[in-house]
C-alpha cells in the first residue's frame, strides 16, 4: 500500500514571518484578499497587523469577519458573498481553526460551485480551491496547514468533516507574535487539541515513519511548553515552542487522521455549540484507554514523549502511565474533568454515538466499535 503527504507549498514559521507573507502574496500577482477572520480578532484589533502589512505592500482587501466559533454552512454562504461582490482573486484566513475552516468552505465553493455540504466526506471536490493564506494565531487546530474543514450544519446540529486535498491552504504562517494576546483558556483548549491530533496520528492505522516521528515530538513540545504559555502569555519561547509542536502535529493528522476522539468531539460542538478543544481534551484519555486494548505499546512511547521513564514498564503500564500525565496535564491548564461540567447530557449520549460513527475521522481509530462501546466511552467521560 502506498502513502501520500500533504502540507502547504510554503509554510512560514518564526518571530515576525508575517510580512514574508506578504511578500509572497506580491510574487504570486495576488490583487484583492477577503480576509476570513471573526469578531473577536477584528474589535481587539488584532486583524490590523494583518491589514497594516497589506496596505504596506499596497495588497487591496476587504475584511469577512462573520466566522462562529463553530463555523457554520451560513457562515460560507455569507463569505462567498462578499468574496463575489468585490471580486476578490484569493483568500486570506486569520485567526484560529474556525476562520480557517470557514475560508476553506469559501474558497472551495468558490471554485467548485454548489453548497458547501456537497463536499461532506473524502475527496469530493474536482478544482483546486481559490488560492488560500492562512495566518494562524492560536496554536492548536493546524487548520492553516491541513486539509480538513469542519463546518457545522445548522439543521442537523452536526459537524460535517470536508477532508479534501484541495483545501490546503498554498501558504500557511505561524508567527507566534501574532499569539501572545491569546487568553489562558483558549492557550489551554487549543494547545490540548494538538496534543489530541499528535497522539491520534500516532495511533492511526494509517500511521507511518514520517508522522511517527512529527507526532512524537509534537508530544514532546507540548508537554514541556503548553503549561508554560498558558501561565506567561508573553513568554516568547513558549509560544514559538507550542507554534512549531501544534504545526508538527498537523503534519501527523493531516497525513495519518484521526479517530474516536474527534468523531465524537465533532458531536458535541455540532449538537451543544461546545469549544472543540476542551471536548478533545477530556474525551483524549477516556478513548485512549479504549484504544489501549490494541495499542498498548503506542501509547507507552507516548508517555516516554510526555517524560515519563518507561524503561522498566511493560506496555499495558506504560499506556498506563500515558494516560495518567494525559489526565494531569489537562488539569494542569485548567480543563474540566467531565462532559457534565460544559453541559452534556447523558440522555442525548445515543444520538451522539450514532452520529460519531459516521464521522470520517474514526475510520483510522485503531480498534472499531460498536455502538454501545462508543456509549460508553461517552458515559465514562461525563
Amino acid at each position: 500500500m502506498g502513502y501520500k503527504f500533504f502540507m502547504p507549498t510554503m509554510s512560514l514559521m518564526g518571530k515576525g514571518c508575517l510580512n514574508e507573507a506578504g511578500d509572497a502574496i506580491v510574487e504570486n500577482g495576488f490583487k484583492k484578499a477577503l480576509i476570513v477572520t471573526d469578531k473577536v480578532l477584528e474589535e481587539i484589533k488584532l486583524v490590523n497587523k494583518l491589514t497594516d502589512m497589506l496596505e504596506g505592500k499596497k495588497i487591496d482587501y476587504v475584511v469577512y469577519s462573520g466566522a462562529q466559533p463553530n463555523p457554520t454552512i451560513s457562515n460560507v454562504e455569507n463569505g462567498l458573498k462578499m468574496l463575489k461582490e468585490n471580486n476578490c482573486d484569493f483568500v486570506m484566513s486569520f485567526g484560529g481553526g474556525s476562520p480557517h475552516d470557514c475560508a476553506k468552505g469559501i474558497a472551495l465553493v468558490a471554485k467548485n460551485g454548489g453548497s458547501i455540504k456537497d463536499y461532506e466526506g473524502v475527496n469530493k471536490s474536482k478544482l483546486p480551491q481559490l488560492p488560500l493564506i492562512a495566518v494562524n494565531t492560536t496554536a492548536g487546530t493546524a487548520s492553516e496547514m491541513t486539509m480538513f474543514a469542519i463546518i457545522t450544519d445548522e439543521e442537523r446540529h452536526v459537524k460535517m468533516a470536508i477532508v479534501d486535498k484541495h483545501t490546503t491552504p498554498i501558504i500557511a504562517v505561524n508567527d507566534p507574535e501574532l499569539m501572545m494576546e491569546m487568553p489562558k483558556s483558549l492557550t489551554a483548549a487549543t494547545g490540548m487539541d494538538a496534543l489530541t491530533h499528535a497522539i491520534e496520528a500516532y495511533v492511526s492505522t494509517a500511521a507511518t515513519p514520517v508522522t511517527d516521528a512529527s507526532a512524537l515530538h509534537a508530544i514532546t513540545l507540548i508537554s514541556k511548553y503548553l503549561k508554560k504559555a498558558v501561565d506567561n502569555g508573553q513568554d516568547v519561547e513558549a509560544r514559538d515552542k507550542m507554534a512549531y509542536a501544534e504545526f508538527l502535529a498537523g503534519m501527523a493528522f493531516n497525513n495519518a487522521s484521526l479517530g474516536y476522539v474527534h468523531a465524537m468531539a465533532h458531536q458535541l460542538g455540532g449538537f451543544y455549540d461546545l469549544p472543540h478543544g476542551v471536548c478533545n481534551a477530556i474525551l483524549l484519555p477516556h478513548v485512549q484507554k479504549y484504544n489501549s486494548q490494541v495499542s498498548a505499546n503506542r501509547l507507552k512511547d507516548v508517555a516516554k514523549a510526555m517524560g515519563v521513564d518507561v524503561s522498566n514498564l511493560n506496555a499495558e503500564e506504560g499506556a498506563k502511565k500515558a494516560l495518567e500525565e494525559i489526565k494531569k496535564l489537562s488539569k494542569s491548564v485548567g480543563i474540566p474533568s467531565g462532559l457534565k461540567e460544559i453541559g452534556v447530557k447523558e440522555k442525548d449520549i445515543k444520538t451522539l454515538s450514532e452520529n460519531a460513527l459516521k464521522d470520517a475521522c474514526g475510520f483510522t481509530n485503531p480498534k472499531q466499535a460498536t455502538l454501545e462501546e462508543i456509549m460508553n466511552i461517552y458515559k465514562e467521560a461525563l
